[in-house]
C-alpha cells in the first residue's frame, strides 16, 4: 500500500489541480463585487442524512486557498448526520471562502455519499470476519479522496493503484499463456527488479484456484464471480493457505451471503461508481 506520505502528496495534487481548475486566473465574479478586505463567515449546512466524510479535506482546501482561514468543526469525519446540522463554519477573507466552496462542496457531497454506503455495507457484514475492500473503480483524478472516504465509512483500502501490488486478472493470465505461466513469471519479474509486492490472483472456477494452490508465494485469491456453493468450495480449497476475496457485482443484496461463505474480503466497486451525492450547502451567515 502506499505510505502516509505518498497519500498526503495524492491529496495536495488534487486540491491544486481542482483549484487550478475552478479558479484559474482569477474568480471574476467575487473579485467583481466583494473587496479584499471584506471578512465574512459560513457554514456546511447538511440537508440530508448519512456519514459525514471530507470535513479535514475541507481543512487543507481553506489552508491551501488562504491560510488565515480559520475552520471550527462541530461534526468530525465519520460521524452520523442529519437534516439541518451544521458540520463547521470558516471565516475570514471572503473573497478566499468563495473561492474555496465549489471544491469544498463538491468533494465532501460525494466522499460523504461513499463514507455512508461503505458503513450501510459494513452494518451487512456485522457477525462475519468479512471485511469490505474498494477497488480502482475511481473518478479520474480524484481516487485518493475516495479511497479516504471508504476508510472514514469503516472500509478498508484494496491496492491504490497498478504500482503498489500485483493482481494477476484473466486478461494477465490468458496473455502469459496460463496461470502458473502467469505466477513464475511475476515472481522473476519482481526478484529481478527487486519489488517486494504482494501478488493477488483471480480465478474463475475452482480448477483454476487448485492450480493457483499448486504455487508459492500468492498472497490472496480473488474469487471471482463464483456462486454461494462454489465460493464455500472455495474457500474450503483454500483453507489457511492464503487470504480469500470474493468479487463481481456483488451488492447490498448479496454481500452477507458471500461473507457467510467465509471469505476474508469482499471488494466492490459500487462503493465510488454507484453513489447519489449528499446534498451539502455552505452559506454565508
Amino acid at each position: 500500500m502506499i505510505t502516509e506520505a505518498q497519500f498526503e502528496a495524492e491529496i495536495y495534487q488534487i486540491i491544486k489541480n481542482a483549484i487550478r481548475e475552478d479558479v484559474g486566473e482569477g474568480d471574476h465574479s467575487t473579485l467583481a463585487c466583494i473587496p479584499s478586505k471584506i471578512m465574512g463567515k459560513a457554514k456546511l449546512l447538511v440537508k440530508d442524512q448519512g456519514i459525514v466524510a471530507g470535513v479535514s479535506f475541507a481543512q487543507k482546501v481553506f489552508h491551501y486557498v488562504d491560510p488565515d482561514l480559520k475552520t471550527e468543526i462541530l461534526i468530525q469525519d465519520g460521524e452520523k448526520v442529519a437534516y439541518g446540522d451544521i458540520a463547521f463554519y470558516v471565516s475570514g477573507s471572503s473573497q478566499s471562502i468563495l473561492q474555496a466552496e465549489r471544491l469544498v462542496l463538491n468533494a465532501m457531497q460525494r466522499m460523504s455519499a461513499i463514507a455512508t454506503k461503505t458503513r450501510a455495507f459494513m452494518g451487512l457484514l456485522e457477525g462475519t470476519k468479512a471485511k469490505v475492500l474498494d477497488t480502482r473503480k475511481t473518478t479520474p483524478g480524484f481516487r485518493a479522496c475516495e479511497k479516504w472516504a471508504v476508510k472514514i465509512g469503516g472500509g478498508e483500502n484494496h491496492r491504490f493503484a497498478l504500482y503498489d501490488m500485483i493482481m494477476l486478472k484473466d486478461n494477465h493470465i490468458d496473455f502469459a499463456g496460463g496461470i502458473t505461466k502467469a505466477i513464475q513469471k511475476t515472481q522473476a519479474y519482481l526478484k529481478a527488479n527487486h519489488k517486494d509486492l504482494k501478488i493477488i490472483v483471480e480465478a474463475r472456477n475452482l480448477q483454476e484456484i487448485e492450480e493457483i494452490l499448486q504455487n508459492e508465494g500468492v498472497y490472496r485469491i480473488l474469487i471471482d464471480n463464483f456462486d454461494y456453493e462454489d465460493t464455500r468450495k472455495a474457500v474450503e480449497l483454500i483453507g489457511d493457505r492464503c487470504q480469500t476475496e470474493s468479487s463481481g457485482g456483488i451488492n447490498e443484496k448479496t454481500i452477507r451471503a458471500y461473507a457467510d461463505c467465509g471469505v476474508d474480503f469482499i471488494s466492490s466497486g459500487a462503493l465510488t461508481h454507484s453513489v447519489y451525492n449528499m446534498d451539502l450547502s455552505l452559506k454565508a451567515i
